[in-house]
């Protein structure tokens, strides 16, 4: 019996029949998911992610054989990928992450769209206006900003808190000026 006879073959496409593959390696590709995860919430998205992109790109797949190997690789990254992001944007409580909100009057925040932000941005000071913009609108973590910057992790976090501050300060001038223009106008 041959690799291409172990894998039942959908003959409409030329490849692997999913819903066979789903039923041969679902129970392992969980069991392995779970001995990573140590969640069965967790363990199971990893799988139905792996049978995603089986769905998307298995097409390309040229060995048959390699089937297995490719899930199990496929759930592994997915696995390392969402710890990545899960590090780089933890989840916090709203009560845990309170001293990290900045304080802005609801009113102004929904006054400023994206670009007046971006424009207040640029009056900020430019050794703390590289950090603070790599974080909030690249999304980059520390490290990588420490990396991109060649300065430590903990002279990033300080640029970012008072970059963050100039801003708040900057955001906080401009609603005044609006308060004082609107009330000045009859």
């Amino acid at each position: 019996m041959g690799s291409q006879d172990s894998y039942p073959q959908d003959s409409d496409r030329g490849g692997l029949d999913f819903e066979d593959l789903v039923n041969r390696y679902y129970g392992s590709l969980y069991r392995f998911a779970m001995s990573l995860s140590r969640s069965e919430s967790e363990a199971g998205d990893l799988v139905q992610q792996t049978f995603l992109s089986w769905g998307a790109k298995g097409h390309q797949l040229q060995d048959h054989a390699k089937v297995r190997g490719w899930l199990f690789t496929t759930l592994h990254r997915s696995f390392l990928a969402s710890r990545r992001r899960s590090s780089r944007f933890p989840e916090l409580e709203i009560s845990e992450a309170l001293s990290e909100l900045p304080a802005v009057e609801p009113d102004l925040a929904r006054q400023l769209d994206g670009q007046a932000l971006v424009q207040l941005l640029d009056r900020v000071d430019p050794q703390f206006q590289a950090a603070v913009s790599l974080f909030y609108l690249e999304d980059y973590s520390y490290p990588e900003i420490a990396s991109i910057l060649e300065v430590p992790a903990g002279t990033v976090k300080s640029r970012i808190s008072r970059g963050i501050a100039q801003l708040r300060s900057l955001i906080a001038e401009r609603g005044q000026g609006r308060s004082t223009s609107q009330e000045a106008t009859p």
